[in-house]
């Protein structure tokens, strides 16, 4: 005897996926979006631990940083005697800078064993022509010029060429000329005179390397507003979360195009 074959009719949608109805108002055009979705586990645990303490501890060393430099004219506070703001600035400048030192030194080690992402702010592939293509793609980019941007799962080349230079080299200038002038406090033959007294050496002049600090912090400032603007813009208008993914350790893409 032949079987009987029952048509049966095509499942929408909300069938389909039934959880898809607690949404409240997903369309199929939702669901179908929210197949596409798809994120890649780029930014390790310490690297984003790293990110957020060293934020803040700049943040913290720039605000101390200026005042050190250029100190109001008067406090109005009180007697002398009475006040310790300075010495309250400067014991916050140099506990920031430690926790910036020890911090960086880990950076450097997860570098060496963590994920392949660690270790892009530490290196510029100089002869890779493709890189330096990316890197004018990207200019363009920022300045409206390319209507639609790539994808990137780990910095794009632009952002690891100014990670490069102003969190690894300019970060290790800071941290060489700070220690340089918290040797000259600390005296001959602390520590800190031991391991960086050459420095005032080589620059020669106590207030040349002052000027020289003080003109890195401004770098670093510029770096930062930077850095946060092109947080945020791309965001909004890449192809790929930015902000969010320092915080989860997730890339997650908005488009199931390959580029």
């Amino acid at each position: 005897m032949a079987e009987k074959h029952i048509h049966q009719p095509a499942a929408d949608a909300s069938e389909i996926m039934p959880g898809a109805r607690l949404t409240g108002d997903a369309t199929a055009a939702d669901i179908e979006s929210i197949r596409r979705q798809n994120s890649v586990y780029v930014y390790e645990a310490p690297v984003r631990l790293w990110h957020w303490v060293n934020a803040a501890c700049i943040t913290i060393l720039c605000v101390t940083g200026y005042f050190i430099g250029a100190p109001l004219p008067s406090m109005q506070i009180g007697e002398a005697t009475e006040q310790f703001v300075m010495g309250y600035i400067r014991f916050a400048h140099f506990a920031a800078a430690m926790i910036v030192t020890v911090g960086f030194f880990g950076r450097i080690y997860w570098a060496m064993v963590g994920n392949h992402h660690s270790k892009q702010m530490f290196y510029v592939p100089v002869f890779n022509l493709h890189f330096w293509k990316e890197v004018l793609f990207e200019l363009r980019w920022y300045l409206f010029i390319e209507k639609k941007p790539k994808k990137y799962v780990g910095h794009n080349p632009l952002a690891q060429l100014a990670m490069f230079f102003f969190i690894t080299i300019g970060l290790t200038f800071m941290l060489v000329t700070g220690w340089a002038l918290y040797a000259e406090g600390a005296g001959q033959g602390s520590l800190p005179d031991t391991l960086m007294g050459w420095v005032l050496g080589i620059v020669q002049n106590s207030q040349r390397l002052h000027t020289l600090h003080h003109l890195g912090m401004w770098a670093i400032i510029i770096f930062m507003i930077i850095h946060i603007y092109v947080a945020i813009r791309e965001d909004i208008m890449s192809r790929q979360s930015m902000v969010s993914t320092m915080i989860s350790g997730h890339r997650t893409f908005k488009d199931d195009e390959i580029e």
